[in-house]
């Protein structure tokens, strides 16, 4: 599963990235969670992200403008199992 964090590299961006990576870590890691970073903004255009970060799960945009807490992000990993 892929889990993309967008942002532009400011600090709520990163934030969000550090909590992601913090939630992905808990879960089992035969289930082959990949967290990546984007920086490309024709993507968050794309994705439907118009105001960063953004928090792409599985192909399917999860937040929007939101710095999410580890449970947060754990929950909407569970959603999209």
């Amino acid at each position: 599963m892929k889990v993309e964090v967008l942002g532009t590299g400011c600090k709520r961006c990163d934030q969000l990235y550090e909590n992601t990576v913090s939630a992905t870590s808990d879960f089992d890691p035969s289930m082959g969670i990949e967290v990546k970073k984007v920086n490309d903004v024709n993507y968050f255009t794309k994705m439907g992200v118009f105001m960063t970060p953004g928090l792409i799960i599985a192909g399917k945009t999860v937040s929007v403008g939101k710095v999410l807490s580890v449970e947060e992000i754990k929950e909407k990993i569970e959603e999209n199992i």
